[in-house]
């Protein structure tokens, strides 16, 4: 492995576009620490309950943490959030459809509207945000500064445009960085720049679990770390890292045959191929459509709870139901969470996967699935094995996705630590960290050099 690293860096090309991902990297985590003018407290101590919750997990894929009111506050999230809508409505809008069809010019056009649509959502997320985050805080309280404050105990007009446009600027800056890692440097830009804000947080938990531990045998009492418990982290975390790169990779291969066809004297085609499809084909999107979707109720119902007296009946309903929704460790919170993950599993297939399309590209290549004949019948084959292949990649997203609050009901250990052990994090380090390793891999083959990882790293994936 040393040699392999020796021969990344000797070769220029690859040493300078390493080095400028870590230095755009770099300056993303400076950005991120240096906070808006105006704030007096930092949120993670001003927040409490399901504001803190919301916080916590929109931070593990926003790429910022909106407990810490920085110049980067908002992260990534706005640009995700408006990719994620012009590809749904790319399946159902005719003239962005045909727009994806044009090749470059269309996907640039696309990307056009996409940074216009996410400076309207910074625009309005900031302003959100300012409002009942910054200016009214827990409790009531605001976190401004009172230097930055008038008669009316608000924010300046002036410096509340300076607050939107700052958090404004900073996700488009951070849209930026992504660009430019994905023109010069190396990787994926916006997946990089997630990836870091996951990786950024690991010190931090390991210094907690550190914190808390006997250096002593306790029987697994709850909520005390002992050295039965850190062996059974490092084996859980070692098998949950396994399966989800086996899944990641996982495929299902499907036997394709080219017809044979004479030109002259020579026979051309004939060959068999094979046609994968992946098992989680959806990739992360349905844990963070799922997370997010059960975000809402929590924090919606107990501000609305807020606005009645506190021995009334409706404010007694409204606060069962923010505490049942914002409860990780209650059987209904992860039933409905696992149940949402199969519908957006299959949701999300469904508009990504078209087998019409695919069964369609076969017949025009003169290719075929032996036993079925083009068109009609290969288009319901293979919608069948996407059905069924989709199941299994839900389970185990599924799986993922309770496995933090398993570790956490069950151990004790803090959900910072326990976080690491599946969910939203784990799946986009995994799935970044072989994207990173593959296109450092094409470098290398190019040069006439092994592969990294040479199995994984190589793109081989096991066959299910």
């Amino acid at each position: 492995m040393l040699e392999k690293l020796r021969i990344i860096f000797s070769i220029p090309e690859l040493r300078k576009k390493i080095f400028l991902t870590i230095g755009l990297l770099a300056v993303y985590r400076i950005g991120f620490h240096i906070p808006l003018p105006m704030i007096a407290t930092n949120l993670e101590d001003a927040a409490g309950g399901g504001a803190a919750d919301f916080f916590e997990k929109v931070s593990v894929f926003a790429a910022s943490d909106l407990r810490q009111a920085t110049i980067f506050g908002l992260g990534i999230m706005p640009y995700i959030s408006a990719s994620i809508i012009f590809q749904l409505l790319g399946s159902v809008y005719k003239p962005l459809e045909e727009l994806k069809k044009e090749g470059e010019a269309g996907r640039k056009k696309l990307n056009e509207y996409t940074r216009y649509l996410t400076v309207v959502i910074c625009l309005v997320q900031s302003y959100m945000y300012l409002k009942f985050m910054l200016m009214t805080g827990a409790g009531g309280q605001s976190n401004i500064n009172p230097f930055f404050m008038n008669a009316d105990q608000q924010l300046y007009f002036g410096w509340q445009i300076v607050a939107v446009l700052t958090m404004t600027t900073g996700t488009v800056f951070l849209m930026w960085l992504g660009e430019q890692i994905d023109e010069y440097g190396i990787g994926n830009g916006i997946s990089l720049l997630i990836m870091a804000g996951i990786l950024a947080q690991m010190p931090k938990a390991l210094y907690e679990l550190v914190l808390g531990m006997k250096p002593e045998l306790t029987g697994l009492a709850k909520g005390q770390v002992g050295i039965e418990t850190l062996i059974i982290l490092v084996v859980l975390f070692v098998v949950v890292v396994f399966g989800v790169v086996f899944i990641t990779l996982g495929q299902r291969k499907i036997p394709t045959q080219s017809a044979k066809f004479t030109r002259g004297r020579r026979v051309y085609g004939g060959t068999r191929q094979h046609l994968p499809l992946r098992i989680n084909q959806a990739g992360v999107m349905p844990i963070i459509f799922a997370s997010s979707l059960l975000m809402i109720p929590g924090v919606f119902f107990g501000f609305l709870a807020g606005q009645f007296d506190s021995s009334g009946p409706l404010f007694r309903g409204l606060n069962l139901i923010s505490l049942t929704m914002g409860d990780q460790t209650s059987y209904f919170f992860n039933l409905l969470y696992v149940a949402l993950i199969f519908f957006f599993c299959y949701f999300w297939t469904a508009i990504t996967f078209n087998p019409k399309e695919m069964s369609d590209n076969l017949k025009e290549s003169g290719t075929f699935i032996p036993g079925y004949r083009p068109g009609r019948r290969t288009t319901d084959y293979l919608e069948k094995v996407m059905v069924r292949i989709t199941y299994v990649g839900a389970a185990f997203l599924g799986l993922i996705a309770i496995v933090p609050t398993i570790v956490y009901g069950s151990l004790g250990v803090p959900y910072s630590i326990a976080g690491f052990y599946g969910g939203t994090g784990l799946l986009i380090a995994v799935s970044v960290a072989f994207d990173l390793v593959q296109k450092i891999d094409s470098h290398l083959v190019m040069r006439n050099y092994r592969g990294l990882l040479e199995g994984a790293g190589g793109g081989t994936a096991p066959v299910v």
